[in-house]
């Protein structure tokens, strides 16, 4: 347990004496106590010096969380030999009450459905040798307070004294005439895209080229353009997931018809049925049979090709 305490000195030019005493309570207590983690039950678990008014005051002081997660991963855990990629996720804590900072509703895949709580962002580092993961940046998810005005989404249908207005009129099927071609490079971000953007340069501003990081791995949620622009921008790549039914085209084998733009598209790919030569490795165990395939691939919402990879299972 001390040995532990005193990897804590590495943090001493950014922390004072009384944070760091603070600090080394508070690991003490975290690290012993058992049952949900709370400030009255830290203080509960805590040496001499870590009472309930310590700990909140801790809480309430303002420390560079990042700078000191990376300068600990950098003195005591960092592997020179050992790729490295980031990978980001969101985290729900379970919270009763309604004075929480934050506090909302959120998709917890551990239930499985929308629980009241608080949603936390996490960056961390993971060795490709080791297979682990390092936190290093995390940051709580607060979502916009609701338009104290109303809007017209805010009108209950069943509600007598409500204003009906009509529908809007129905768009014609086709494109609109008059309309142009985009750039899909230039796209607006939202908010969370905006979040995880700050914290990602925040980090590579920490990493500052110690360690090549190239990658950026998220989940099946942020399989679109958007997300892959702004990893773009941070000078990375995204490796994402893409619903089992996207859409996704070979390069045209044939020559394009006459004058014009050259063809983009080409067939549709079919998931179970993909030419031998895509096939990279193929393995048996017991009844399961698993094929991986690699294929450049284009989709009508991204600019560039995309470098997909299938996995079929029999």
């Amino acid at each position: 347990m001390y040995d532990i305490l005193s990897l804590l000195s590495v943090l001493h030019p950014h922390l004072s004496m009384t944070q760091l005493r603070q600090f080394s309570c508070v690991v003490f207590g975290m690290l012993a106590m058992t049952g949900r983690v709370s400030m009255r039950n830290l203080s509960r678990w805590t040496s001499k010096g870590g009472s309930y008014r310590t700990v909140q005051r801790f809480f309430n002081t303002v420390l560079p969380w990042g700078r000191m997660s990376w300068i600990f991963f950098r003195t005591y855990l960092l592997d020179t030999e050992s790729p490295y990629i980031l990978a980001g996720d969101e985290t729900v804590v379970s919270k009763s009450g309604d004075s929480t900072h934050g506090l909302s509703r959120f998709f917890s895949s551990v239930y499985g459905r929308s629980v009241p709580g608080l949603a936390f962002f996490s960056l961390s580092l993971v060795s490709v040798k080791e297979r682990r993961s390092y936190p290093l940046v995390m940051e709580q998810i607060v979502r916009g307070a609701p338009d104290p005005s109303g809007s017209e989404d805010d009108i209950d249908p069943s509600d007598p004294c409500a204003e009906k207005h009509p529908p809007p009129p129905r768009r014609k099927r086709g494109r609109p005439k008059g309309s142009r071609n985009r750039n899909k490079t230039e796209v607006e971000f939202s908010d969370t895209l905006k979040h995880i953007q700050n914290m990602l340069r925040t980090l590579l501003k920490y990493i500052d080229g110690l360690i090549p990081v190239r990658y950026l791995v998220l989940d099946g949620y942020f399989g679109h353009n958007p997300a892959l622009q702004m990893v773009h921008q941070c000078g990375m790549f995204l490796i994402s997931k893409l619903r089992n039914n996207a859409a996704l085209y070979f390069p045209p084998t044939d020559a394009s018809p006459g004058p014009g733009r050259p063809r983009l598209y080409g067939t549709r790919l079919n998931p179970e049925q993909i030419a031998a030569k895509y096939r990279v490795s193929l393995k048996t165990t017991d009844t399961l049979r698993t094929e991986v395939y690699q294929m450049q691939l284009r989709h009508k919402t991204f600019a560039d090709p995309l470098n997909v990879v299938c996995i079929l299972k029999t």
